[in-house]
């Protein structure tokens, strides 16, 4: 496997995990417990600044890019789907950040906001995921060359190294392993829900 895509899918496991762990934690707010402000606050801040700054920059600032020199269109097809996919799974996120953002115990009201955008924020970025790693990378390896995909690695260097140097890259990975030490994925659930998008493909 090329390095570069290799970058794309591994996070794109550590964003299973934490998806995983937003899983467990609707559930158990579907179940009575009362949400923290400060855990919808962490799995915004993990969303928003990982899996979209960071994994999708890469995504939208490089990759996307280089398909799209080579004859993609940012209008309609595969990556226009992608494009379209990430603004929606801003929305769903941002509902996470302003409830973390408040103050005092959620009203019932914020709760079933964060319950909708939740729930359909998670179906919605693992059959993202699942798209990107069946369709849309295996596209990109066949689409660019060698060196293309050489540059794209040393691209992909220069970013985490911006977000080592600010500390961002640790902060966001201690991030990932407080929120699913909190609330563990479900692996039975992790894995039903792999077969549904499956037999759905």
């Amino acid at each position: 496997m090329q390095k570069a895509i290799e970058v794309l899918m591994n996070e794109h496991r550590l964003i299973e995990q934490v998806l995983g762990s937003l899983e467990t934690f609707t559930a158990e707010v579907e179940g009575g417990l009362a949400p923290q402000r400060s855990l919808l606050a962490d799995y915004g801040a993990f969303f928003r600044d990982f899996a979209d700054a960071c994994h999708h920059g890469k995504e939208e600032d490089i990759l996307f890019q280089r398909m799209v020199e080579r004859g993609f269109s940012r209008d309609t097809g595969p990556v226009a789907v992608m494009l379209y996919e990430h603004k929606v799974g801003r929305g769903h996120v941002a509902v996470l950040r302003e409830a973390g953002g408040g103050t005092g115990s959620l009203a019932s009201v914020e709760t079933a906001l964060v319950l909708e955008h939740a729930t359909a924020f998670i179906p919605l970025l693992r059959t993202h995921i699942l798209k990107e790693d069946r369709i849309l990378y295996p596209m990109a390896v066949r689409l660019l060359t060698g060196p293309e995909m050489d540059a794209m690695e040393t691209d992909f260097e220069a970013f985490e190294a911006l977000m080592r140097a600010d500390g961002s890259y640790d902060r966001l990975y201690g991030l990932a392993d407080r929120l699913t030490a909190a609330f563990r994925p479900d692996p039975a659930r992790m894995a039903a829900a792999a077969q549904a998008m499956a037999c759905g493909g």
